[in-house]
């Protein structure tokens, strides 16, 4: 249990610093502050996303699941309005960098976790 939440945490630390290299309107102002926005990302990602899902779930039937990409954005807003080290520039970079974190993670995890 404690080496999967290592290794979410790894993987939401490598997400997070790729679109920060990436995107202009991506910002940390420390090395601490891109685990601590990891650590509040994870944990949006648990307890709220679920939430969203289930509130948005006939536009996301919809809109075949893309609307997951929307609700991705959000959670990254939320990490922003809750950290004051974490910078998101606008809505427009958050939905882009939510779709990169969406393709990195499941990179990483498909390399990463064991079956």
């Amino acid at each position: 249990m404690v080496r999967y939440l290592i290794l979410r945490l790894f993987i939401n630390s490598a997400a997070l610093w790729f679109v920060d290299v990436i995107f202009g309107g991506i910002w940390f102002d420390s090395t601490g502050a891109l685990v601590g926005a990891a650590i509040v990302f994870g944990l949006l990602n648990t307890f709220i996303k679920p939430i969203l899902i289930v509130f948005t779930l006939p536009l996301n039937i919809l809109t075949l699941g893309l609307f997951t990409f929307v609700i991705n954005a959000i959670i990254l807003e939320l990490t922003d309005w809750f950290m004051d080290s974490f910078h998101v520039a606008g809505f427009g970079t958050a939905l882009l960098a939510a779709v990169v974190i969406s393709v990195v993670s499941l990179f990483l995890q498909w390399i990463l976790v064991e079956e």
